[in-house]
């Protein structure tokens, strides 16, 4: 698969098929990929707590806001469920240049789901107090910076090409599919 291709196929998922379970080992080769991409400074600040545990899944699927756009959705029921995720926190004791790393993290980490057939999507809207709470996490030592979660994608998701100054807000059609509008390239070089 070409760059582009998993770019593409990187959408941010929300439905999956949660009886389709994924490792620790899976989860950690996606913790390579976080390990070897770019760090402002290379001062490497961002720690990884993995879950393919369905009990600890279930405390970090309470703490997650799904789909703001979505008004009338809560997110995926039982059964939809990611079968894992991956709590990114940054060590408190080191300052960076910058707060770029987790995104950057989390996306090589969706791009090697996606390479190997999962998909995810990653949460900004997270109640951090109570995750921190129910996973034991060390306030004074760390702060989370981001969560995601990681699962085989149960939807479809399709690309529309829409020219600058239309609405970009994503949405489910009638059938389910969830629509992503994307300004054309051309509608974003502005120089």
């Amino acid at each position: 698969m070409t760059v582009l291709e998993l770019v593409k196929k990187n959408r941010s998922y929300r439905r999956f098929y949660q009886n389709e379970q994924v490792s620790r080992a899976q989860l950690e080769k996606l913790v390579e990929l976080a390990r070897f991409s770019a760090s402002g400074g290379n001062m490497q600040p961002l720690r990884f707590i993995l879950s393919c545990d369905k009990e600890k899944n279930t405390k970090i699927f309470s703490c997650l806001k799904w789909a703001m756009m979505l008004k009338d959705w809560d997110g995926p029921e039982e059964g939809e469920r990611p079968s894992a995720y991956i709590v990114i926190v940054k060590r408190r004791d080191i300052t960076t240049p910058n707060s770029l790393d987790a995104g950057i993290m989390a996306q090589s980490m969706l791009l090697g789901a996606v390479e190997s057939g999962l998909g995810g999507c990653m949460f900004g809207a997270v109640n951090k107090p109570l995750l921190s709470d129910l996973l034991g996490i060390d306030n004074e030592e760390y702060e989370i910076a981001l969560v995601v979660a990681i699962g085989k994608p149960k939807e479809k998701i399709v690309i529309d090409d829409i020219g600058g100054g239309q609405d970009t807000r994503y949405y489910r059609d009638d059938d389910g599919v969830h629509h992503v509008p994307k300004i054309s390239t051309q509608d974003l070089i502005i120089g």
